[in-house]
């Protein structure tokens, strides 16, 4: 690719081309949530985006998780005391060990 044609691109797709290079593993899960019951109500979400955090770490054998923030949103949706029991997320490992979570719709 030229220059000129690199300059003319935004630089969200450039980024997004080079993440997709270095992409080694891609899956699609059903995170199940409801642990965060165990928590009192004012608590409940933060404990659904560890639960998250965790489950990321154990499946994919990560070394960091990011959790983008549309993840974080349909998490918060409802607010701090109801977060939704499941979710289902697609979840990509690139070559340095970190997991990257995205919403499934």
């Amino acid at each position: 690719m030229s220059e000129s044609e690199e300059e003319s691109k935004p630089a969200a797709e450039i980024v997004e081309e080079e993440e997709e290079s270095n992409i080694v593993l891609e899956r699609v899960y059903t995170v199940p949530l409801w642990k965060f019951i165990y928590k009192p109500k004012n608590k409940r979400a933060k404990k659904a985006i560890s639960i998250l955090k965790e489950f990321m770490m154990r499946h994919m054998k990560g070394e960091h998780v990011i959790i983008t923030p549309e993840v974080n949103e349909k998490i918060w949706e409802r607010g701090i005391e109801k977060p939704p029991r499941r979710i289902r997320v697609r979840a990509t490992k690139d070559t340095e060990g970190v997991v990257r979570v995205y919403l499934v719709e």
